[in-house]
């Protein structure tokens, strides 16, 4: 099987061809630059994400504080990485960069705020 992907690691935007075989990447054709094959690989067989959203806040100047992970987590678990945050609720103050929730979803990667809320 091929799939087309363009990739997105330089500015370039190289059209990808990867040729799949049981979810592993055997032949990347297209790419401009070293990056191309790297991201096409990853892409197919273990693909990644910074989870961006809001977590609800109580008592604060603002009612959403968004959020993000500080790394990358499996696209696979994006959906029970959003059923998390819809049960937290923030009820004080943070700055922007403080960690929200360490250890999130037990995948070593942490959830912090990305604008600071006061009370």
């Amino acid at each position: 099987m091929v799939k087309k992907l363009i990739c997105i690691e330089c500015p370039q935007g190289c059209l990808l061809s990867v040729d799949i075989e049981n979810c592993r990447a055997l032949k990347v054709a297209g790419n401009k630059c070293p990056k191309g094959m790297g991201y096409a690989i990853s892409e197919i067989e273990n693909p990644v994400r910074i989870l961006t959203s809001a977590v609800l806040a109580e008592g604060l100047d603002i009612r959403m504080v968004p959020v993000r992970t500080n790394r990358p987590i499996p696209k696979s678990k994006l959906p029970l990485a959003m059923e998390e945050i819809k049960k937290i609720r923030l009820r004080s103050p943070v700055d922007a960069g403080v960690v929200i929730v360490k250890d999130f979803i037990e995948s070593g990667v942490n959830l912090i705020a990305t604008r600071s809320a006061g009370g």
